[in-house]
C-alpha cells in the first residue's frame, strides 16, 4: 500500500509554511496514479520518489492536483527532510538538484542554473492580475525567471498592492498555460536584502502558494542577472503571511554557483 506523508516546508510550525505530500515508495505508480494521489491530497504539490540507487540519488517527480510540474522547491525540502539528515541528489524533470539536510530539519537545495528572459504579454498579465502599470516598481522590471520552472517576476510599488490579491482566475490560467508559466512571482522589496512575496498558482488548481521554493530560486537568479543584488548575496523572503501561513525562505547566491541555494525547515503535519 502506498504511504502518503504530509510535511509543511519553510516553517517550523505545522500551521505555517506550505504543505506538501511525500510518497517515498512510488515505484509502482504510473502517471495517472500519481496525479490521482496528488488530487486526493489536495496540496499544491506532492512529491513522488519513483526510484533510489541506494547511494543518495533519487528520481523524484512532482504533481499538483491538476498536472505534473518539472520542479517544486517546497516539496523538495519536505521530501529531503523526510529522508533524513545528509546529502541527497534528486533527479527531477528539470535536472539534478542536490539537497543537504541538517539534524535540525533544515534543508538547502541548489537549483539548476538560473536564467532570465524578457516577459511577453505584460499588458495581458497585468489585466489578468487586475493591476495597472502604475502599480509596478520601476526599479524591478518585469521579467520571466527560471530555476527549473518558469515564473514571471512582477514587482509591486507598495505593500498594499501586494496585499490586495484578486486576480481573474480563468484569464490568468489561460495566459500561464500558453507560456508554460508555473507560478507568478509577485514581490515587494522591503529592504536591500528582503522581499515580501506572493505566488498565484491557478494552473495547479491552487489560488495561491504559501511558500514557493522554485520561484524563490528563480527570483534569486533574476536579482543576480539584473545586478539588483551583489554577486554574493543572501536574500530573505517572507511569504504566506497574507494567507495566515507564515513562511520564511532564504536564498543564497554565489558567483561560482550557476544555480541558487534555497534554505528552509520542514516539519511533519500531525495526522
Amino acid at each position: 500500500m502506498t504511504t502518503i506523508e504530509r510535511y509543511t516546508a519553510f516553517s517550523t510550525d505545522p500551521a505555517g509554511g506550505n504543505p506538501a505530500g511525500v510518497v517515498r515508495d512510488a515505484a509502482g505508480l504510473d502517471d495517472a496514479g500519481m496525479l490521482a494521489i496528488a488530487a486526493g491530497v489536495g496540496y499544491s504539490e506532492t512529491a513522488f520518489v519513483t526510484s533510489a540507487d541506494g547511494n543518495g540519488r533519487y528520481r523524484v517527480r512532482y504533481f499538483s492536483p491538476l498536472a505534473e510540474v518539472p520542479f517544486c522547491g517546497h516539496a523538495t525540502v519536505a521530501t529531503a527532510v523526510a529522508l533524513g539528515p545528509g546529502t541527497h541528489v534528486f533527479q527531477t524533470n528539470a535536472g539534478d538538484v542536490p539537497v543537504t539536510v541538517d539534524e535540525a530539519g533544515q534543508a538547502t537545495l541548489t537549483s539548476v542554473a538560473t536564467a532570465v528572459t524578457e516577459l511577453p504579454d505584460l499588458d495581458a498579465l497585468l489585466a489578468a492580475l487586475r493591476w495597472a502599470a502604475s502599480d509596478l516598481d520601476d526599479s524591478l522590471p518585469p521579467r520571466v525567471a527560471y530555476a527549473g520552472a518558469f515564473h514571471p517576476v512582477i514587482a509591486a510599488a507598495t505593500r498594499s498592492r501586494l496585499a490586495d490579491l484578486d486576480y481573474d482566475v480563468p484569464a490568468l490560467t489561460t495566459l500561464m498555460r500558453s507560456h508554460d508559466w508555473t507560478t507568478i512571482q509577485l514581490i515587494h522589496r522591503t529592504a536591500a536584502d528582503a522581499f515580501d512575496v506572493r505566488n498565484p498558482f491557478p494552473v495547479g488548481g491552487v489560488y495561491e502558494d504559501p511558500a514557493t521554493g522554485a520561484a524563490a530560486a528563480a527570483l534569486g537568479g533574476y536579482l543576480r542577472a539584473l545586478s539588483l543584488v551583489p554577486e554574493s548575496a543572501t536574500i530573505h523572503l517572507r511569504q504566506g503571511d497574507d494567507m495566515g501561513r507564515p513562511s520564511r525562505i532564504t536564498v543564497r547566491l554565489s558567483p561560482t554557483v550557476p544555480g541558487a541555494r534555497v534554505t528552509g525547515h520542514a516539519v511533519p503535519i500531525p495526522a
